[in-house]
């Protein structure tokens, strides 16, 4: 099992089209044995906190292996729409991790 964190940094004004992304990007992570286990969209009085700003949304996912994340992420459907991703995030990270 690996477990995937994204702190996901959104450009101003591009939410819609970020969201128009994610309804494509979510539904596929299920095609490749994962899991979105939490969406969490933080608001500025939840953070104690911060060195790196407040993420507009943070992602945990969790893959049955490593290549079914690598699958996911060659995923031809959802590189189609690889362009709205671009057009709506500033920056992201990606922290893979596992279950101990």
């Amino acid at each position: 099992m690996i477990y995937i964190t994204q702190l996901i940094y959104i450009k101003k004004g591009q939410e819609k089209v970020f969201e128009e992304f994610e309804q494509i990007a979510i539904p596929s992570i299920a095609t490749y044995n994962g899991r979105l286990l939490l969406r969490i969209r933080p608001t500025d009085d939840t953070f104690v906190s911060t060195e790196m700003g407040r993420p507009y949304e943070i992602h945990l996912a969790e893959f049955d292996s490593i290549q079914d994340f690598e699958n996911f992420m060659r995923d031809e459907e959802r590189k189609k729409f690889l362009h709205l991703k671009e057009q709506s995030i500033e920056s992201s990270i990606l922290i893979r991790g596992m279950k101990i």
